[in-house]
């Protein structure tokens, strides 16, 4: 438990003192959340009501699905991974540990977000707090697990950068940060439902903003939560010590089943 404890201690100084992680966790969210708040809400009034989930829904994408993946694949090209393995470290805390220290540094901007968006933007707050909380916890969850499974199959920093975009990208376009689900056409609806950014939107909206849902909004939950249990369970199998270690115990495509629940919820979630 000690090891444990360093190790987060360790890693979550390094995301503040890391200048790219800095940027990624604090600096480029907050930035991007002044940048459309003064621009986009002055254009869209209709934005202001939904920067709070959008731009905690942006935080998260870019904290996870840009900080988290290029540490763990530089650490395994390092050597790093092999001295952990020599001291005893499992490759649970390895993967567990970003995610956490991740996650407490999306608490801070998740809060800073929530506290000055009502000032700064007249935006509404949640109607109700403790699912607010709920469904930041499940896309976290998700994205985090997403992550760190982008860090496990990639072979190199370059191909980390490519995995993330996939994911990103599309989030920012058709995710219903930007634009309502409702306005998608129907092909680009479906798609969209395979993004986690989506169902938090959508969970946001039905569950905290008193707003209506597109979809069932705890089927939105419960995609989150099995999509990052998924992702969490497939990087601990497909995990490796060593970059020059070849054999793995399953193909990296293993890793296209934690978006499961999404392809699942196109069919079932109405």
């Amino acid at each position: 438990m000690n090891a444990f404890l360093y190790h987060f201690a360790f890693e979550f100084r390094t995301g503040i003192r890391n200048k790219q992680l800095l940027l990624m966790n604090y600096l480029f969210p907050l930035g991007f959340y002044l940048l459309l708040g003064f621009i986009l809400g002055g254009i869209n009034p209709r934005f202001r009501e939904d920067i709070v989930p959008a731009m905690v829904v942006f935080a998260v994408l870019a904290a996870t699905l840009l900080g988290i993946p290029d540490p763990l694949v530089n650490a395994r090209e390092n050597g790093i991974f092999r001295s952990y393995k020599i001291n005893g470290v499992s490759s649970i805390s390895i993967l567990v540990i970003p995610a956490l220290t991740t996650f407490l540094h999306l608490v801070i901007v998740a809060t800073i977000i929530t506290a000055s968006a009502p000032l700064l933007f007249d935006s509404p707050l949640p109607l109700d707090w403790l699912n607010f909380t709920l469904v930041f916890v499940a896309l976290a969850f998700a994205c985090a697990g997403i992550s760190v499974l982008i860090g496990v199959i990639s072979p190199s920093s370059r191909v980390t950068v490519l995995w993330a975009q996939l994911v990103f990208i599309p989030s920012m376009i058709v995710g219903g940060l930007m634009m309502p689900y409702s306005m998608l056409p129907d092909t680009a609806g479906k798609i969209a439902q395979i993004l986690p950014a989506t169902h938090a939107m959508n969970a946001f909206n039905g569950l905290a903003m008193g707003r209506t849902a597109d979809f069932s909004p705890w089927g939105s939950v419960i995609a989150l939560f099995s999509s990052g249990i998924l992702a969490f369970g497939l990087a601990v199998y497909l995990f490796s010590w060593d970059s020059r270690n070849t054999a793995r115990r399953g193909h990296p495509s293993l890793a296209l089943l934690s978006l499961l629940p999404y392809v699942v919820g196109i069919f079932w979630l109405s």
